[in-house]
């Protein structure tokens, strides 16, 4: 039987947005929401439809296909069938010249065939309002992101040792992470709110496969599969004696992500030099932890941190060469990554039950990514892990 979010959950969420919306757009009239992702948040399915949010009455969902599964799947109270937005269009009496939309999301061709019914003459972006309530978690998304982190930090430290082997290939062992990682809870797929951005599993490498560029805004890298499709992992690089192997995944339960990196040392040693390196990125991920509670600015926490690092450690820190990730951690939920983020600019105040994802790294030369990732839920005490918070570096026999 499917699970369905309930209908007190989804009450919840369109309240607070509606009471966001009033703080971001004094003036908004309707929002629109098509992307699945959002769809899903406030209704709990994600269907071909658009939820039409008018300021002056209640919501209601505009299903084209398929109508059966979203009164199946869905509490949501207003669930209507749609031929096409022009049902939908004509149950207002007047339509607004200004709607909001997810500027971020929605393409521009579908908007035309949307507004060939509703016929607004403005179209404003409601991303960062949609974005903010999210970022918040009720109770009913902390139970599923803590079972997610449980299963997350059993799969890294537990089950991906099993899994290494001397001469298995990226791509191999990326292929045999998966069914573990679904047999042991995960629900199959990383979602991502950046516009066009793909994930299989993660970033599984070995060596210097991790520093390896990719288009990826974070610090890992990836050989991946060929140029049409730099993921998974590489057939040809096979896993060999004293490899760093370097594996940032997501895992999640009911669309709740958590995002974790673990490293291991396979068959060998690795020189002090990255010991020593790894273990101080271990030391900024807590420094940087014990800051996440409430009334916390990000923009002042990121820059906290990094005044502290000494300059000579900042080459090759988040990334590697002149590819360099600007933040130190990031939201996540629904989407891996999320608002806020722990970088410049973002100047509005952590709020409790925020989930962060923390993930200081550094680039070496011939050797790898080290440092580590896990997911934080923003408490009065600091940062509390929901993904263990192992020291890294596990070492794994041949």
């Amino acid at each position: 039987m499917t699970h369905k979010v309930p209908a007190s959950e989804l009450h919840s969420r369109m309240q607070a947005l509606r009471q966001r919306m009033n703080q971001d757009h004094p003036e908004w009239e309707l929002l629109a929401i098509f992307s699945k992702v959002n769809q899903f948040y406030f209704t709990g399915t994600m269907q071909d439809a658009v939820l039409l949010i008018p300021r002056e009455r209640d919501a209601s969902y505009w299903v084209r296909r398929n109508i059966q599964r979203a009164q199946d799947e869905s509490e949501f109270p207003d669930i209507r069938p749609m031929g096409s937005f022009r049902d939908a269009a004509a149950t207002f009496e007047t339509l607004p010249q200004v709607i909001h939309v997810e500027g971020e999301r929605l393409p521009l061709s579908a908007f035309q065939r949307f507004n060939k019914h509703f016929q607004c003459t403005t179209p404003a972006p409601a991303d960062l309002s949609i974005s903010a309530v999210r970022a918040v978690k009720s109770a009913y998304e902390l139970q599923r992101t803590r079972e997610a982190g449980i299963i997350h930090q059993r799969i890294l430290e537990q089950r991906i040792p099993e899994l290494l082997h001397a001469g298995i290939s990226e791509a191999q062992f990326a292929s045999e992470l998966y069914p573990v990682m679904v047999a042991e809870g995960h629900h199959g797929i990383a979602r991502f709110g950046m516009y066009d951005t793909e994930m299989l599993i993660g970033h599984l490498c070995f060596g210097e496969s991790s520093i390896y560029p990719t288009y990826f805004d974070g610090p890992g890298g990836n050989y991946g599969m060929s140029p049409a499709v730099p993921l998974l992992g590489s057939r040809e690089r096979l896993l060999r004696k004293g490899d760093l192997v370097f594996v940032d995944v997501c895992c999640g339960v009911d669309g709740y992500n958590t995002d974790k990196t673990m490293t291991y040392v396979f068959d060998g040693e690795l020189p002090q030099e990255a010991v020593d390196i790894h273990k101080r990125c271990v030391e900024i991920q807590n420094e940087t932890a014990a800051m996440l509670k409430p009334g916390a600015i990000p923009a002042e926490i990121y820059a906290t941190i990094i005044e502290k690092i000494e300059p000579e450690f900042m080459q090759n820190f988040m990334g590697f060469g002149e590819r360099q990730a600007s933040f130190l951690g990031h939201g996540i939920g629904l989407h891996v990554d999320e608002w806020p983020v722990i970088a410049k600019g973002f100047d509005e105040p952590l709020q409790e039950n925020m989930l962060i994802a923390i993930e200081p790294k550094k680039g070496l030369a011939g050797i790898g990514m080290v440092g580590t990732e896990n997911t934080f839920l923003v408490t009065p005490a600091g940062g509390e892990s929901l993904t263990g918070n192992p020291p890294g570096l596990l070492p794994v026999k041949g």
